[in-house]
């Protein structure tokens, strides 16, 4: 139980874009509230293929939580405003207080409902860890997968909460 709600806090990834209907949490109302604020080295946009590229440094930042990586890609759908898809690319890292999700890359698909998280993914929670070749948050159902491969097992690090407790009150 304690794995899945570490993967949990990738749910509130940046471009929600609405989809999360009456599932959406009061603080995540709360940041889509907020204004995005992105930087990068480069921004590169395409109309016709309905994309924006930020590169170079990326950081994107919305309430609390705050996005890193080499390179961002918005998809855009058809009708030109709602966010269809994100790709992170290179040294990816969402922070949200103590919890932080690291990869090579992350997918966050509206349509979906789902982030993806690939290239040696880890979720941290405090001093929890959990890692795999792949790990998927289903937002409408607030339940993450975490795979394995033949190469590359699931491997998750759960301290006791008792000895946390313990160690911090010396």
């Amino acid at each position: 139980m304690r794995a899945i709600a570490l993967c949990g806090f990738v749910c509130c990834f940046f471009f929600s874009g609405g989809a999360f209907g009456e599932s959406v949490t009061p603080s995540l109302l709360e940041r889509n509230e907020n204004p995005i604020l992105i930087k990068s080295d480069q921004l590169l946009t395409d109309t016709h293929n309905r994309t924006a590229s930020f590169s170079g440094k990326v950081t994107a930042r919305q309430g609390d939580l705050a996005l890193y990586a080499d390179r961002i890609v918005v998809h855009y759908g058809a009708d030109g405003g709602n966010v269809e898809r994100v790709e992170c690319f290179g040294t990816v890292r969402v922070v949200q207080k103590n919890r932080t999700g690291t990869a090579g890359n992350a997918v966050y698909d509206n349509k979906q409902g789902k982030i993806v998280l690939t290239m040696a993914p880890k979720v941290y929670q405090g001093e929890d860890m959990i890692s795999g070749s792949e790990i998927t948050y289903y937002l409408a159902d607030q339940r993450s997968v975490v795979t394995g491969t033949s190469t590359v097992r699931v491997e998750a690090v759960i301290h006791p909460k008792g000895k946390r407790d313990a160690d911090t009150s010396h």
